[in-house]
């Protein structure tokens, strides 16, 4: 717990115990779950915590609280790590009202099989005033549940933002915020650029000192920098002129013939993310190829197909509205070499993709005739 201004608090639970959040994405640095309380002539408690840290919260806000009872629990988004605990506070403040939009309430009786009847209904630009504070709502759908909203504090001109710009990592751990947060974007939030951009619309209106996410560090002073990244994330563009190479490969071939481009760029003074999709987390992979401006797939065909790994990679990049980028293809197989074919397939329906002409077909091993292909591939990305 800690005080993010005068009269506003962060309760921020630390879970290291949790592998996988939202049951995929590997978090060895933990999550947290950040709740706020706001101390006015009434009292708002901002979103809950995770079911697993209950009495912990709840003890917290005990504290942050002094004897003053709560006038108000404001549900930004109802995933179940921020809003588990709805019914326990309920229980322990059964006078509070419960502040949220109409998904909210339907979301509530759907996850928690209860119905709040004490409520007060927002929408856009409805302001719930608690004396020197007051809280302006903003609806931001799909950023990344259909029910979110962020609210913005009049009066200490801070953003409480619901899932938006958060990251992986407990608070007390002491990392750089872009990677964490761009593997959190790109994964979770990464579909839905279109509501990212209309939310960032919409905040760039307003005077905004400091963002409390419900995820990861209070974030303050230049906030250009964090804003530009979600601008260039939900943009779809790339963040900087490099080059990934992501291979998938079985008896080490493919991966020779990836790392010999990957050697080749960089003695062409090019900045090369080389990954291993079968041994690599997938996520950081994700976001990886969406921070670079061109991406050279090389897969082994497997089955008459593309290697697994490499398919799923695919379908993750897609699945996030891949686009705008420059794309060029290793394949190699012996009686059926299709999978640059097939790979591109695969990437039909993403948007303004620039495939480079020349593929390096791979024989089971590298050989002296692929040589010209490779030269030209990499003259082709060094362009």
């Amino acid at each position: 717990m800690f005080k993010v201004e005068n009269n506003i608090y962060c309760i921020g639970i630390n879970d290291h115990s949790i592998d996988l959040f939202e049951g995929m994405y590997k978090v060895p640095d933990g999550i947290s779950y950040n709740s706020y309380v706001i101390l006015d002539e009434k009292v708002a408690v901002l979103d809950t915590a995770d079911a697993h840290f209950g009495e912990q919260w709840l003890n917290e806000v005990k504290e942050v609280l002094g004897g003053r009872q709560p006038d108000y629990l404001v549900i930004h988004h109802m995933e179940p790590d921020h809003s588990a605990n709805i019914q326990n506070f309920l229980k322990v403040y059964p006078n509070v009202q419960v502040v949220g939009n109409a998904k909210t309430f339907v979301m509530i009786k759907e996850y928690f099989g209860f119905d709040v009847t004490n409520t007060v209904k927002v929408d856009e630009g409805s302001v719930l005033k608690l004396g020197k504070h007051s809280l302006r709502f903003v609806m931001a759908p799909l950023v990344h549940w259909p029910e979110v909203m962020v609210s913005y504090d009049e009066h200490s001109k801070v953003v409480f933002s619901a899932d938006g710009f958060g990251k992986f990592g407990a608070l007390d751990v002491d990392q750089p915020w872009d990677d964490e947060a761009r593997r959190y974007y790109i994964g979770i939030v990464g579909k839905y650029g279109a509501q990212v951009q209309s939310l960032l619309k919409k905040l760039s209106a307003l005077d905004v000192k400091k963002i409390c996410p419900l995820h990861g560090p209070v974030l303050e002073g230049d906030l250009s920098h964090y804003i530009g990244l979600y601008d260039t994330w939900s943009s779809y563009r790339p963040e900087k002129d490099a080059i990934m190479v992501a291979y998938a490969s079985v008896y080490g071939h493919t991966k020779a013939v990836a790392e010999m481009l990957a050697d080749m760029l960089k003695k062409a003074g090019k900045e090369v993310i080389v990954a291993d999709l079968a041994r690599a987390d997938r996520a950081k992979c994700v976001a990886d190829a969406f921070m670079c401006s061109k991406l050279v797939l090389a897969s082994v065909t497997y089955n008459a197909e593309i290697f697994p790994c490499m398919r799923e990679f695919i379908d993750c990049l897609a699945e996030r509205n891949f686009r705008s980028r420059t794309v060029a293809f290793i394949e190699n197989g012996t009686w059926a070499p299709i999978s640059a074919k097939l790979m591109r397939e695969r990437l039909s329906g993403c948007k303004d993709l620039n495939f480079i002409g020349q593929t390096v077909k791979v024989r089971a091993a590298f050989s002296e005739e692929n040589a010209p292909e490779l030269e030209t591939l990499v003259n082709e990305l060094v362009k």
